[in-house]
């Protein structure tokens, strides 16, 4: 069994992998959907592949579930200070600590609640919208000494 790990940024990742006590580096893999995809198709179905958890992670995850064992995402912070005194490279983290058994684990929601979630989120924005132009209409009919508001005329007024 293989421990792949990704250290992933916005484009890219930097992938390691641990396998009989030995660190390998395997290079750069570009983030863009094709070509992440040949990365994945590459791997074996027993492996084990360690994400960071940034924003990309769960369609990193997604993209590479099929192919492999397991994926683990990790709480980078908790990596981050686990793996301090034990390995310097932040390319290497992931693997090494997946292996000795270190490495903490981040919840990820099933796709239903990630759709719901993504929903609400949407609402909420809308919401903010919705108030900030409100106060941009209230504010230029004040400006301008109106005695209208901004859901209709003022009581008595009309």
């Amino acid at each position: 069994m293989r421990i792949i790990g990704l250290d992933t940024h916005r484009a890219f990742a930097e992938a390691v992998a641990w396998e009989d006590g030995r660190l390998r580096r395997l290079g750069r893999v570009d983030l863009r959907r094709d070509l992440f995809d040949a990365f994945a198709a590459k791997l074996s179905s027993d492996d084990v592949v360690v994400i960071d958890a940034i924003g990309n992670a769960t369609s990193a995850a997604a993209v590479v579930a099929p192919h492999v064992k397991k994926v683990v995402i990790a709480n980078p912070k908790q990596v981050g200070i686990i793996a301090y005194a034990k390995i310097k490279t932040t390319r290497s983290k992931r693997a090494f600590l997946r292996s000795q058994r270190l490495l903490a684990r981040v919840w990820i929601a099933d796709e239903p609640t990630q759709a719901l979630r993504r929903q609400v989120t949407r609402r909420n924005q809308v919401i903010r919208q919705r108030s900030r132009l409100k106060n941009i209409i209230q504010s230029i009919l004040h400006s301008h000494l109106s005695v209208l508001s901004a859901c209709g005329p003022v009581r008595g007024q009309g």
